[in-house]
């Protein structure tokens, strides 16, 4: 007779398996079709909010994969808070303005003016801009990214614009913005100045040469130092930008260094006496007499003849002469200089510099340097020297420089007319220290990180010489250069741009913002120039506190997080910073999340000449969202994250274990109503109880794992439940209970009960991470409250009164199955049985083991999957047993009686029933309505 009809099989055609790449689009029209996002600002109008402010990607380009770990952790934590029933409004938003999108539109129309008039080719990056958001903004849904994208935000929106002109005022009339000729970095293939955040440092070698500057003045040296009459000085000088020589304006020294007189032949040299030796061994001058020493206070004043023109510079004091490397003598050209500019502040000296904004000298300079290249002046100027008798060494060195972060290649630092915003004047660098000293940073070491950078960062320059962009809407006095700081005015020039977009500020005349009676709050002048320079790109995305979280009714500001990669402490957390602590005396966000950079397998950075590149779009046409979703959770964000075929491969077993585990789970409750078939928790067998409360407690570690952004472990959690708890122990356990006791008994219902509250719960663990496997499982549950997992939140699981009894017992007896799971194992190799159920176990017990384990009597053979147990007390402590614990002594033989027809547990009954002769009597009993009586498992 067949007995399979009488077991209560699983339902196996349930539609939900793998098949993600053409199945997850149907999860995105279904969450589409209901606005699944609108829904949620709805139905949750009410309840606390979480607001994390999306920083803009550029608009340039397909998404990569560094794109898709920063937005699949946003999207982690977003739909985790929504899983704690918060409203959670998520704005994405894009970058439009600045340079790549410039270039791009170049190649094809030539620069503005040529093929187009400026308007007309703003108005082409403006296009351009748009089509680019489409494509990304169409990757990023398909990442199951939950979020309001119908209205994102984009800095080229006119109201935007607007704002972010209103940000201007704001710290114009604040006394932050001025207008100044100090060094910047400058891109000679951009055309323009460069803020902090666009230069990345890269190893060059560099020429290195010593140079001479002779005494002028002879009569005052002679004096100040006691000098022979035959004694003509040399200050030597080290720098590794021989190009800067012909701005220089003067030599600085330490006041508090030594400095020496060294006599080599008929010449005599000064150098730091902590650097002389070292210097004089790279001349191959050893040999050498000190003349005299004296503090570098000492030279302050004196005059040097320019080693080749025709002119003099003296000799100052500074402290930031270092003795780290060179000569303790510096050669200053506060063109081309953080510290010379300072330095030249303080004593009047000019800023003045021969070399352009092209790399290349003015025409008419002389000593054959007019027209060349930084590149052929490093060469030049040296040759220079060596004929003036004032090149004492030259080498090559190996050194970290500043390159331009768009086109790689190396700036010049030069002084050119910028604006600025101040960072001491004003205080602005004490209070964005403050802010970020109150802001909570992770990983904690980014505090540290962006304390450093605003502690040494210059002023902030937020001007470029470029046309995509919005302007830097100010009028400059004509005589002196002073910003006109009038708030009506600013409000005038926003009106009209929030009316018109940036245009207005072109295509409008003076007229239409001045009113005619202003005058120069400085000198008293009353003309005015219009700015035509546009604002850093930086500048734009470091106001979106100002008009995303502020002018959206549905956000606020401070943002409850800003979340981005490791490079934003110097872009966009610290404009973000800067703008609103100049602005608002505060940050805009409470906390800052950071992430590191993508690597292949070995570490090495993605790069299209190695081939290792794995475009996020390849990753989900081959393997789903759900995969891509899946290792950015799995990864530590903290560091280098690593990604290859091998390691999405491997995730791909881990999410099979999840995604069978759900669906073992639903194909065993395809009878089970919850409002009808729940049992209370006192109703429950011992086992189910002990897994219900595990439930519980391994909830509580994944929500807490979700809060504190630690998403690997929510990840380690879920798999090794559904692996070791459920897969490797509970599941196994249960398959003789779901399938051989009556449909409706206490034993089956007790089971499904607790199985129905994993599944509840589990899919609302997973729905952050795995979002569209969530949905399907979500969409095959039975009496699902809400239309979509993501309108509900995580579930309340019943309390277990004696969960901390349970798990002491249970954790033992966990052990124990172990035990004898190892020793069954020789028999199964040498094929005296099959599975378990051909075994019989003896346990000889001792002490608490005997108590622990005489109350389960027969149904201890269901727990340890075989299909007899005897169970015997020991008077005594037994002798140590390899792998079996303390207290135990095992023994492990294949069981001779008849296996069950139905159950397949080998049981002396079968074949004593007339009606059932292959049945157990069990089994017989299983046949009628009631079935077997159990209390534990």
């Amino acid at each position: 007779m067949d007995y399979k009809n009488s077991l209560n099989l699983p339902q196996t055609d349930f539609p939900m398996q793998g098949k993600l790449p053409s199945r997850e689009p149907e999860f995105l029209a279904h969450w589409q079709s209901m606005g699944l996002y609108q829904r949620l600002q709805e139905e949750r109008a009410n309840a606390e909010s979480y607001i994390l402010h999306d920083g803009p990607p550029y608009a340039n380009g397909k998404i990569h994969i560094g794109h898709a770990v920063n937005k699949v952790l946003k999207d982690i934590i977003n739909k985790s808070r929504l899983m704690e029933g918060m409203r959670v409004p998520y704005v994405p938003g894009w970058d439009c303005h600045g340079l790549p999108i410039e270039v791009q539109v170049e190649k094809e129309f030539g620069r503005p003016g040529e093929k187009l008039s400026p308007a007309a080719f703003r108005e082409a990056c403006r296009a351009y801009a748009e089509s680019q958001i489409a494509g990304q903004r169409a990757d990023f849904e398909r990442l199951g990214i939950l979020g309001d994208w119908q209205h994102p935000y984009r800095t080229m929106d006119f109201r935007a614009e607007a704002d972010i002109l209103r940000e201007l005022g704001r710290l114009t009339l604040a006394g932050f913005v001025y207008r100044g000729a100090k060094p910047v970095h400058w891109c000679v293939d951009c055309g323009s100045a460069l803020a902090e955040a666009e230069v990345e440092y890269q190893e060059r070698n560099d020429p290195a040469i010593d140079v001479t500057f002779v005494a002028a003045d002879l009569p005052r040296w002679r004096e100040r130092l006691h000098l022979a009459a035959d004694v003509v000085p040399e200050v030597v000088i080290w720098t590794t930008t021989p190009w800067t020589l012909p701005a220089n304006q003067a030599v600085a020294v330490h006041p508090d260094y030594e400095y020496r007189l060294l006599r080599e032949g008929g010449r005599w040299f000064i150098l730091a006496t902590e650097l002389a030796e070292t210097a004089l061994a790279r001349y191959g001058h050893p040999a050498v007499e000190t003349v005299a020493s004296f503090p570098g206070r000492a030279l302050e004043g004196l005059m040097l003849q320019h080693p080749w023109e025709e002119r003099q510079v003296p000799i100052l004091t500074g402290d930031h002469v270092t003795l780290e490397a060179g000569t303790g003598c510096v050669h200053t050209a506060p063109a081309h200089g953080v510290d010379d500019y300072l330095l030249g502040l303080q004593h009047h000296l000019p800023t003045d510099s021969p070399m352009l904004g092209s790399g290349r000298y003015r025409a008419d300079l002389g000593a054959g340097l007019g027209g060349l290249s930084v590149q052929e002046a490093n060469v030049r100027v040296p040759e220079l020297l060596h004929a003036r008798g004032r090149l004492l060494h030259r080498e090559k060195i190996h050194h970290s420089y500043p390159h331009c972060w768009r086109h790689k290649t190396p700036l010049l630092f030069r002084a050119t007319p910028q604006w600025f915003i101040r960072m001491d004047e004003g205080g602005l660098r004490q209070q964005a220290l403050a802010a970020i000293a109150t802001t909570r940073w992770i990983p904690e070491w980014g505090r540290e990180r962006i304390q450093q950078m605003v502690a040494q960062r210059p002023d902030w320059c937020i001007s470029r010489q470029r046309s995509w962009g919005v302007p830097v809407a100010l009028y400059a006095c004509s005589h002196c250069g002073e910003p006109l700081r009038d708030a009506a005015l600013f409000e005038r020039i926003a009106t009209l741009v929030e009316a018109e977009g940036v245009e207005a500020w072109y295509r409008h005349p003076d007229s239409d913002f001045l009113q005619g009676d202003e005058r120069c709050a400085r000198c008293g002048h009353r003309h005015f120039d219009k700015v035509t320079d546009i604002l850093d790109v930086w500048f734009d995305s470091g106001s979106t506190h100002a008009f995303v979280l502020e002018r959206r009714p549905e956000l606020r500001s401070p943002a409850d997080l800003y979340l981005e990669g490791s490079d934003q402490h110097r872009g966009w957390f610290q404009s973000s910073l800067l703008e609103s602590v100049a602005s608002r005396g505060r940050a805009p966000y409470r906390a800052v999340l950071t992430h590191g950079f993508t690597v292949d397998a070995e570490g090495r950075k993605m790069s299209k000449s190695l081939g290792n590149v794995i475009a996020p779009q390849q990753i989900i046409d081959r393997y789903g969202a759900d995969i891509l979703r899946l290792w950015v959770a799995s990864e530590d964000y903290r560091g280098e994250i690593p990604i290859s075929d091998d390691i999405l491969a491997r995730l791909g077993d881990s999410y099979r274990r999840i995604r069978n585990t759900a669906r073992f789970i639903l194909g065993n409750n395809h009878d089970f109503t919850p409002s009808r078939d729940t049992l209370a928790p006192s109703e429950l067998l011992e086992m189910d109880r002990w897994m219900l409360a595990r439930l519980g407690d391994l909830q509580e570690q994944i929500r807490a794992a979700y809060h504190d952004f630690q998403f690997v472990k929510v990840v380690q959690g879920l798999h090794q439940f559904c692996n070791l708890d459920l897969g490797g122990l509970y599941l196994d356990v249960l398959k003789d209970r779901l399938y051989t006791t009556p449909a409706r008994s206490r034993a089956r219902r007790s089971a499904q009960t607790v199985l129905q509250y994993i599944l509840e719960a589990m899919v609302r663990w997973m729905a952050p991470i795995l979002s569209f496997t969530a949905e399907d499982i979500w969409q095959h549950m039975p009496e699902r409250p809400d239309a979509s997992v993501f309108l509900s939140s995580f579930v309340e699981l019943p309390q277990v009164a004696d969960a901390a009894a349970l798990e002491t017992r249970w954790q033992g007896l966990r052990s124990l199955r172990e035990a004898i799971n190892t020793l069954m194992e020789p028999l199964r190799r040498d094929k005296r049985i099959g599975s378990g159920l051909d075994a019989r176990v003896r346990i000889d017990a001792y002490g608490d083991w005997f108590a622990n384990l005489r109350g389960l009597a027969q149904e201890l053979r269901f727990f340890l999957l075989c299909s007899d147990v005897e169970l015997r007390e020991l008077s005594s402590a037994p002798a140590a047993q390899e792998g079996v614990p303390a207290g135990l002594h095992i023994g492990v033989e294949p069981d001779t009686d008849r296996k069950c027809a139905r159950c397949w547990h080998r049981r002396p009954d079968v074949g004593q029933h007339a009606l059932h002769p292959e049945l157990c009597g069990r089994c017989i009993q299983n046949l009628g309505d009631e079935g077997e009586t159990r209390e534990f498992c």
